[in-house]
């Protein structure tokens, strides 16, 4: 199915984005510093114009409430504004206290301590905030401040969630391969939340990088009319304890909480900080693919049934199969879980096979789509995404797997980066839904969401097999293909199309990663034979 979106934006919002990043962008020409050394601080200035139009509101509030209360006036409470979700703001630290600072005086130091005023006043941010503009002239600060001001105080909580999710993947793009690492884009995280559903229960990404996972869950929630700080429970991992400030201060500016575990030596392989195994009831994350030199000694104790690793080790050096086990054990009898995987994964060999066997034959493998190159702003390759649903062995659905092919769904944002609008997510969501037989959602992608699942399935939805787009494969099915989990297998080409040069090339990249595979297997059999032989000759 080919379905390629015009490219269209909030032209407002456009604008404001564009304009902050052209003042980031002088402010980093100026500085002379790399990404690492100023994003932090940009997106703390951010974060700080955020929390004080919440903070103002709530002042409004608790000042009209004094007024007729006989307790008098709770402005200057902390408890007043936590109880709300609202961060406290001592004078200092405040905005506008800092916008209205002459440059003569030392406003690096000044921004410095009303960053850690805020973290006086609010525990859960402690250690997170920027603490860095001393290096920067009073000019290019009072510059910065400025142009931060320029967000509109009536801007509401979902835009400025935007506008910084904005700055996080301008950054991911400046930064390359480093800011990957933290930044999932969110037209691919708002489909993994839209296929799982996260309505309540607890969240966990082992590999969480800035939240993105979360913020889009709770976006969710709230689009759904519920209160995400009530409705779910936060808990991350993250070994960079820099990107792991990043995640906490990401939750802040969107009003939320979580256990974020991070730095030191804390490692999702090794480490289980959260006591996941059977504990959560939904696990999305953007695990990074293909790591090699996991210390297979060390998790030896944690394989078997109802550990961390149910499944075994793979004999290969790649910790894909370690990953996928570990969202697979963190759930509980009716957890869902939503993960993106390198392609590879999807058909590996040997060892991985026999582990991606087991998973099948457990019967939680739920939905694999198919996506694109260029949705990532730092990896070209398409990738694939997994999605789990332990309590599908009890539903109709046990012995089948439905398989979507999403590659040629998307929007052109510009030469090198694709995303999915609102209207594909809510119709491939959508897909899913009538595949488990539920009721359609169109809260995400609305009347033309709806429209394209009637002219694809009919006016009264029914899911059925539409070559090009989707397939419901049975076990045996995906037995005869040699356990593999990749969509095109099974989905195949629409009536009257052909296979595209794109897909030509997708297919000889995957292969040509799948061949790097199979090469480090070859290689570690050699050694393993070459010492047995070595062993028989001593012998």
């Amino acid at each position: 199915m080919h379905w390629i979106a015009p490219s269209a934006k909030d032209t407002a919002t456009a604008t404001l984005e564009t304009n902050l990043w052209g003042a980031a962008d002088q402010f980093r020409a100026n500085s002379g510093l790399k990404p690492q050394e100023y994003s932090g601080p940009i997106l703390g200035l951010i974060f700080l114009r955020f929390a004080e139009v919440r903070f103002a509101l709530q002042h409004q509030k608790l000042d009209a409430a004094g007024a007729s209360s006989r307790r008098g006036s709770r402005v200057d409470e902390p408890a007043a504004y936590h109880a709300d979700g609202v961060l406290y703001l001592a004078p200092e630290a405040r905005f506008d206290y800092l916008l209205t600072l002459p440059e003569a005086s030392d406003i690096g130091a000044k921004v410095n301590a009303a960053m850690r005023a805020i973290e006086a006043s609010n525990p859960q941010l402690a250690g997170v905030l920027p603490k860095t503009y001393n290096l920067f002239t009073a000019t290019l600060l009072k510059e910065l401040l400025k142009k931060v001001s320029e967000i509109p105080a009536t801007v509401d909580f979902d835009a400025f969630g935007r506008i910084y999710e904005y700055f996080l993947g301008e950054f991911a793009r400046t930064e390359g391969q480093k800011g990957g690492e933290f930044y999932t884009p969110s037209a691919i995280v708002r489909l993994l939340a839209e296929v799982i559903e996260p309505f309540h229960g607890r969240i966990l990404d082992p590999a969480c990088g800035s939240g993105g996972m979360f913020v889009q869950s709770a976006r969710f929630v709230a689009e759904h009319q519920k209160n995400p700080a009530a409705e779910l429970a936060i808990c991350g991992v993250e070994k960079t304890d820099e990107t792991g400030r990043l995640c906490r201060l990401n939750l802040a500016v969107h009003g939320l909480e979580g256990d974020i575990r991070h730095g030191g030596n804390v490692n999702s392989y090794y480490d289980d900080p959260h006591t996941a195994t059977g504990q959560f009831d939904f696990v999305l994350a953007n695990p990074p693919f293909n790591v090699n030199a996991v210390d297979k000694e060390r998790l030896k104790e944690m394989v078997g049934k109802g550990r961390r690793y149910p499944f075994g080790l793979p004999r290969t050096d790649n910790a894909n199969y370690l990953w996928i086990q570990l969202f697979y054990s963190a759930l509980n009898a009716t957890g869902r879980a939503g993960f993106v995987m390198a392609n590879s994964a999807s058909d590996a060999r040997a060892s991985e096979q026999e582990l991606r066997q087991q998973l099948i034959e457990a019967k939680a493998v739920d939905v694999m789509v198919a996506v694109g190159p260029n949705m990532f702003y730092t990896v070209t390759l398409p990738c694939t995404l997994w999605f789990f649903d332990k309590g599908k062995a009890k539903t109709p659905r046990a012995d089948t797997v439905l398989f979507i092919d999403a590659r040629h769904i998307y929007r052109q944002i510009d030469r090198a980066h694709r995303d999915w609008t609102d209207v594909q997510i809510g119709f491939i969501a959508n897909l899913v839904r009538l595949y488990r037989c539920e009721a359609l959602d169109i809260t995400l992608g609305g009347k033309e969401a709806a429209a394209k699942i009637r002219e694809v399935f009919g006016q009264q939805p029914v899911y059925a097999d539409i070559p090009g787009l989707c397939k419901a494969a049975t076990l045996k099915e995906i037995e005869a293909q040699g356990w593999s989990l990749n969509p095109g297998r099974y989905v195949g080409v629409a009536p009257g199309e052909e296979v595209s040069d794109e897909d030509f090339k997708e297919q000889l990249e995957a292969l040509n990663e799948e061949l790097e595979v199979l090469n480090a297997q070859a290689r570690e059999l050699e050694q393993v034979i070459a010492a047995n032989v070595a062993g028989i000759l001593e012998g």
